[in-house]
């Protein structure tokens, strides 16, 4: 993007500060006015957590390793205005964030530990739990998880007799309206694992959650290949931006 500082970047060492030597300046110390701004922003966070940080000031504590010697607040507003929100930014594909000003391997880098581990605390509260007891947790880790892929992808969650989620997978990724799934291969695989239940879950890249006439057929195809192995269908859904359908909701199972 033009109109945006360029900013150079070095890795700071895993437990080093804003002291660390940049490529620019080799034994600078850091500019007064970075360092007292980023002492402020670290402060707030420790002391009032993220949920009062507008999304801007939650990209700038992330990239502060990234880029120990620049003000990252313009690249962090270049970000948001690309992708359009926290979340859409850690979950761009690098070939994406590499066409943003100022975005190397350092910042790649950082935005995919924190992509990384957000979907491994969310996936932590849904396996081996009652599907029931923590639906809400299954929605938030499906929308950590593909709200903001840019292609649709299948993913499948497998239940014991008891409901409790068993496994989590990604079964086929397609294009952007697109996902190939072969009903067959979706009971084989449940019949792998001896799951007595099924929930579907794919995203729509458009956002809009509203499923397809294909989308509804190839659930009823599901739900009747399994249905002739004692397989449940519970519940196909369908994942947009900043919302969900569920087909049993609906009244589409």
């Amino acid at each position: 993007m033009s109109g945006y500082t360029h900013f150079n970047e070095a890795a700071l060492p895993l437990f080093g500060g804003d002291k660390a030597e940049g490529p620019e300046r080799p034994g600078a110390a850091l500019p007064s006015y970075i360092r007292d701004h980023r002492a402020r922003l670290r402060a707030r966070f420790m002391q009032g957590g993220a949920d009062p940080m507008p999304d801007y000031e939650l990209l700038e504590l992330v990239l502060f390793r990234a880029i120990p010697r620049r003000d990252v607040k313009p690249l962090a507003r270049a970000l948001l205005d690309m992708f359009g929100d926290f979340n859409g930014v850690v979950s761009a594909p690098p070939s994406r964030l590499e066409a943003v000003n100022g975005v190397g391997e350092a910042v790649i880098v950082e935005l995919k530990i924190v992509e990384a581990a957000s979907r491994r605390l969310s996936r932590a509260r849904v396996m081996r739990r009652q599907v029931i007891s923590s639906w809400d947790a299954l929605l938030d880790y499906c929308h950590t998880t593909m709200a903001h892929r840019d292609t649709e992808q299948f993913r499948l969650f497998f239940l014991d007799t008891k409901n409790t989620l068993i496994a989590d997978e990604a079964q086929a990724t397609g294009t952007v309206d697109h996902v190939p799934v072969y009903p067959r291969e979706v009971v084989k695989r449940a019949l792998e694992l001896n799951a007595s239940a099924l929930i579907l879950v794919h995203n729509h890249p458009s956002g809009d959650p509203t499923p397809s006439e294909a989308d509804i057929v190839m659930t009823q195809k599901i739900k009747s290949a399994a249905e002739v192995m004692g397989i449940t269908l519970h519940d196909h859904l369908i994942i947009g931006k900043s919302c969900e359908l569920s087909f049993r909701s609906e009244g589409y199972l």
